[in-house]
């Protein structure tokens, strides 16, 4: 309830790692994101300091990453941050997870084309067609009779 959600944008780093577990499917992936800003002395922008999180997965939307992102592609993610502290070999290690609620490709960097995926023994022939919303301009709609152009007055 009282978790710290957050919203990083930035780029794949790692090669998404995808698992089928005995409790779900489960994938991770290394995420950048580095800071910019607008440097007035060089009139232009410079990057700042990069952070690495490791986002992490669970059931369909594991499945959904492992299909869709890669190395390098700009993305948008939001999730749990979960910050951990370990001692290893007597060095204490920081690192920052985000348990991703939702992942998607960031569409000011790029285009992006969205497939549902089949539901599990639904045939493909079963599956809902995508809507056409695609219009043309010519059409009128239902029951609307076409307009009668109206004389144009002389003087």
């Amino acid at each position: 309830m009282n978790e710290t959600m957050v919203c990083a944008v930035g780029n794949v780093a790692t090669r998404p790692v995808y698992r089928d577990l005995a409790n779900g499917a489960s994938a991770r992936f290394r995420l950048a994101v580095t800071s910019r800003y607008w440097d007035r002395e060089k009139n232009g922008w410079t990057d700042g300091h990069t952070n690495f999180f490791t986002v992490w997965a669970n059931r369909a939307l594991a499945t959904n990453v492992g299909a869709s992102v890669s190395v390098g592609d700009p993305v948008i993610v939001q999730g749990r941050l979960k910050v951990r502290t370990e001692t290893r070999d007597g060095q204490s290690w920081t690192s920052a997870d985000i348990d991703a609620v939702a992942i998607g490709h960031d569409l000011s960097r790029g285009t992006s084309a969205f497939r549902r995926p089949s539901k599990e023994g639904e045939p493909a022939s079963a599956q809902r067609p995508e809507p056409s919303w695609e219009s043309d301009p010519d059409a009128l709609p239902e029951g609307a009779s076409q307009p009668r152009p109206e004389p144009a007055g002389v003087t």
